[in-house]
């Protein structure tokens, strides 16, 4: 990508012009971004604590500088934004800087419904704008490198895997809008386990997911264990969510995907996260413990009892900075755009849709083609029995 390249997207062969909607870490990897690529100047941000908006736009040397994020989209001139806020903003906030000609990049997940995520994207559709979701864990080294292991055909063809993210006692913070289910929408299945979603689909290849079989169980948060309270968050919520989810998901073609994530659960201390594949020709496991900036990667391989397994060596990955660029670089190829429109994210939000569906009901649901129109998250009503569940999709 070149300073060329991006300024080709905006007016008068200016660099593009960028705004911030969120103070916190997830907006500070976008400011991060904006201020080091080419092609782009960061101008603006927004958000309501007025101690961290002040040293961010000193840092960052930005003047405009909101409270209100209505006032930042309001004001004009900006060519993208980033929404980096709780969960039950990203829908009207996106909305608002698509239909005022803004290329919206949304930290995940998208909403906390495909309802929602589907407004979201008509309002791409509308505008003709870019929308993109901010998924930056398949952009860490490790998970490209095992991208490129797979397409290079090292395992055959993908047919299961497990894919984990894992908690002693993360979450986020007891009595905040993480733990309240109308603003988060879900607890850590859809907060870390949209990642989890995420990649393990993007290793497969981008299957379509046909049935969706879920439990949750919310024991520890209830209990006011696993996790502590923040005054910069608290909300005053009770613990409405869950500890741990255990989905199963039915692919097109007969693959199978297991995903289990928790904020909180008896297990070794600290994070984890990875996958474990299994492939006609090999396999592969993916290990990343406590944010480690590269996993431990193998992959195995071999005839029979003849192994010729391999430790791969990742760099650590370039995360939001990647995110960041590939999403300038979309917004810089205007005869795309419509490309872009936020679909990919809406699929992971029906799959986690029907996964809380499942726990809920007891039952596998099944996904039928998505649909236009924002008040279709395309999940069948209907139930399946025993049986036809354990025949396969």
């Amino acid at each position: 990508m070149t300073t060329e390249s991006l300024s080709s997207g905006a007016a008068a062969g200016r660099p593009l012009r960028a705004g911030v909607i969120g103070l916190g870490w997830a907006g500070q990897q976008h400011m991060e971004a904006y201020a080091t690529l080419p092609g782009v100047e960061l101008v603006a941000i927004a958000g309501m604590e007025d101690e961290p908006r002040a040293a961010l736009g000193e840092k960052y040397g930005v003047e405009r500088r909101y409270a209100d994020w209505k006032d930042l989209v309001a004001d004009g001139d900006l060519d993208v934004v980033s929404v980096a806020v709780p969960t039950f903003l990203h829908a009207p906030i996106t909305v608002g800087a698509l239909d005022a000609g803004i290329h919206v990049l949304s930290e995940k997940p998208i909403a906390r419904s495909a309802a929602e995520a589907q407004a979201m994207v008509d309002a791409a559709h509308r505008s003709g704008r870019v929308l993109e979701v901010a998924f930056n864990h398949r952009r860490r080294g490790d998970i490209e490198a095992l991208k490129a292991a797979i397409d290079a055909g090292q395992i055959g063809r993908p047919y299961h895997a497990r894919a984990i993210w894992l908690r002693r006692a993360g979450i986020p913070a007891l009595g905040s809008w993480f733990t309240n289910r109308e603003m988060a929408g879900g607890g850590p299945l859809i907060d870390i386990g949209v990642h989890v979603l995420d990649y393990a689909l993007h290793l497969f290849g981008e299957p379509q997911v046909v049935a969706v079989s879920a439990v949750t169980h919310s024991e520890l948060g209830v209990r006011g264990r696993g996790g502590a309270t923040s005054d910069k968050q608290l909300v005053g919520s009770a613990y409405e969510v869950e500890d741990l989810a255990s989905v199963l998901l039915r692919l097109e073609g007969g693959g199978s995907i297991v995903i289990e994530t928790s904020w909180a659960a008896y297990r070794p201390a600290g994070d984890e996260f990875g996958i474990t594949l299994y492939g006609t020709e090999g396999g592969a496991d993916l290990r990343v413990v406590d944010y480690a900036p590269a996993g431990e990667l193998t992959i195995f391989t071999g005839d029979g009892e003849e192994t010729a397994d391999v430790r791969v060596a990742a760099d650590a990955g370039r995360g939001h900075l990647a995110v960041v660029e590939t999403f300038l670089e979309h917004v810089a190829d205007e005869a795309n755009w419509s490309q872009w429109d936020g679909s990919l994210a809406l699929d992971r939000a029906r799959v986690i849709d029907a996964a809380y569906a499942s726990a809920e009901r007891g039952a596998e649901v099944r996904l039928q083609p998505a649909t236009v129109g924002a008040d279709d998250t395309s999940v069948d009503d209907t139930t399946a029995d025993t049986s036809v569940a354990t025949k396969g999709a």
